[in-house]
């Protein structure tokens, strides 16, 4: 019932209605670092999606009537219980999912436990001022809207999990929680975190399994009032249509191919580090400026920097300090990454550098790539690939950089490089994306509204955004005092 990751043990059941259940068959949890297998992890279906739900729905009837400050101090009380264990958290999710162990112990970790922090504090200072309508009081109240389906991918499963489970606890919603089948242990860990803190019974369930069974499950329950998603778009359509026929609210963010612009006034040493940048967890990562679009008159010499730097790159055991990226996380992802490379070299299109696996790793590990001047229209200029895998290609002005960031079916998120302020802002107004970087990269704080436009997703959240999502917002218009509903007196 139990696995041993990196000497933390981790149970591979669910988590229904504060009890640790099994499933009749299992799925295989094999590590990205050397495809070893790391445990046989229960796999939930119809039937165990619908037994979470259920008693995620009996939890509600009373979380919902929690006060906000007792919500709030269980949120705290599972981001102590994190921050006491972020190395277990941090070795567990390394193994798990091939990023970094040091940006697990430094930034990803303790940001689990802030996500729990910020959206307690937000929730007891959530308000919105009574206004007046010819002397009617309108009153602004979030009322819990039920049960949420969280399904969230295997880049940063825990990170990326609790930044929507944080506010859906706290808004006063249950939740029923799909972690990733290629990144599961976290989120049994944290089941275990919510019961320590003493989360009531059914309040908080994880059920994990394949998306096409359990992730299905969930889209389509009756009983499932919000879902929040990231991922891909063919299946964030898949959720879509499950979840129509209960005109179910859905939050998606999925992923994006960004244009990261150089401008010739730019800080150069800054430009050319933050580019290398995109490189960060092995190019798995929604918001990378993919697509790297710089002035004519610096192009050669941005080229000549950019591969100079990213040969310094060190790949290697995410285990390592040392290392700078790690693996791919599975070989049918190594082998998508590797199809679009190969398909563009097949093209005729010459990598720069890269272009294939590293030899002297082996395995799920791809070198970092660049592809200078693709072919206009080509896929690998289109399409996301979310591995190690960079475009880079110049523009004339102003006028054409912004012409060419816009050419995607994506807005998620964009970074300029320039020092004129004025070229700034006007660049920034002009770019279609819902997050824009100045002169900088992953900047982020969880009062941003956060999400993209196009095929990047629907809807914001972050802040006052995801309580908006999580909750039914209420108007309440009072008479005054002594006067009937219309306006006359009693």
């Amino acid at each position: 019932m139990k696995a041993l990751v990196e000497g933390v043990e981790v149970d591979v059941r669910h988590w229904i209605d504060g009890k640790r259940v099994g499933s009749a068959t299992t799925f295989s949890s094999i590590s990205p670092i050397d495809e070893q297998k790391i445990a046989d992890i229960a796999a939930g279906g119809e039937s165990e999606i619908d037994q979470a739900v259920t008693a995620a729905q009996a939890a509600f009837q009373s979380w919902k009537k929690t006060s906000p400050a007792e919500r709030a101090a269980y949120l705290h009380k599972i981001a102590d219980i994190v921050e006491a264990r972020v190395e277990a958290l941090a070795v567990v999710e390394t193994r798990d999912n091939g990023s970094l162990l040091r940006s697990h112990r430094r930034g990803v970790m303790p940001r689990v436990a802030m996500n729990f922090r910020f959206f307690a504090d937000w929730l007891t200072q959530l308000d919105h001022p009574d206004f007046d309508v010819r002397g009617h009081r309108n009153h602004i109240s979030y009322d819990p809207s039920g049960v949420a389906g969280i399904i969230t991918p295997w880049n940063a499963p825990l990170m990326l999990g609790t930044w929507r489970i944080a506010p859906a606890l706290a808004a006063g919603c249950t939740v029923v929680y799909k972690p990733p089948e290629w990144a599961p242990l976290t989120a049994s860990l944290l089941a275990d975190i919510t019961a320590e803190a003493g989360l009531p019974a059914g309040v908080f369930n994880v059920v994990q399994g394949m998306g096409r069974e359990a992730g299905a499950a969930l889209s389509r329950h009756p009983k499932v009032r919000r879902l929040s998603f990231t991922g891909s778009v063919p299946t964030a359509r898949t959720i879509a249509a499950a979840a129509a026929p209960n005109l179910v609210p859905l939050s998606f963010e999925l992923g994006g191919k960004s244009p990261f612009i150089v401008f010739a006034d730019c800080d150069f040493d800054l430009a050319v580090n933050t580019a290398i940048g995109q490189y960060d967890n092995a190019g798995q990562v929604c918001l990378a400026g993919t697509r790297i679009l710089v002035e004519e008159s610096i192009r050669d010499k941005f080229q000549e920097a950019f591969i100079a730097k990213a040969k310094n790159i060190r790949q290697g055991d995410p285990r390592d300090e040392a290392s700078d990226i790690g693996p791919q996380i599975s070989r049918a992802h190594f082998e998508r990454v590797s199809g679009f490379v190969d398909r563009a070299k097949g093209a005729g299109m010459k990598p720069l550098i890269g272009g294939g696996p590293n030899e002297d790793l082996g395995g799920l590990y791809f070198r970092p790539t660049l592809f200078a001047d693709p072919t206009p229209g080509s896929e690998i200029l289109r399409d996301e690939v979310f591995g190690p895998v960079l475009c880079l290609q110049s523009f004339k002005d102003e006028a054409q950089a912004i012409a060419m960031a816009n050419d995607t079916e994506y807005g998620l998120a964009a970074v300029v490089m320039t020092g004129d302020p004025a070229r700034a802002e006007r660049v920034t107004g002009a770019v279609n994306a819902g997050l824009v970087w100045n002169n900088c990269f992953f900047v982020r704080d969880l009062r941003q509204a956060f999400g993209g436009n196009g095929k990047s997703g629907i809807g914001r959240e972050g802040g006052t955004w995801s309580f908006d999502f999580y909750c039914d917002v209420k108007n309440s218009v009072y008479a005054p005092h002594g006067w009937s509903q219309v306006g006359g007196k009693v």
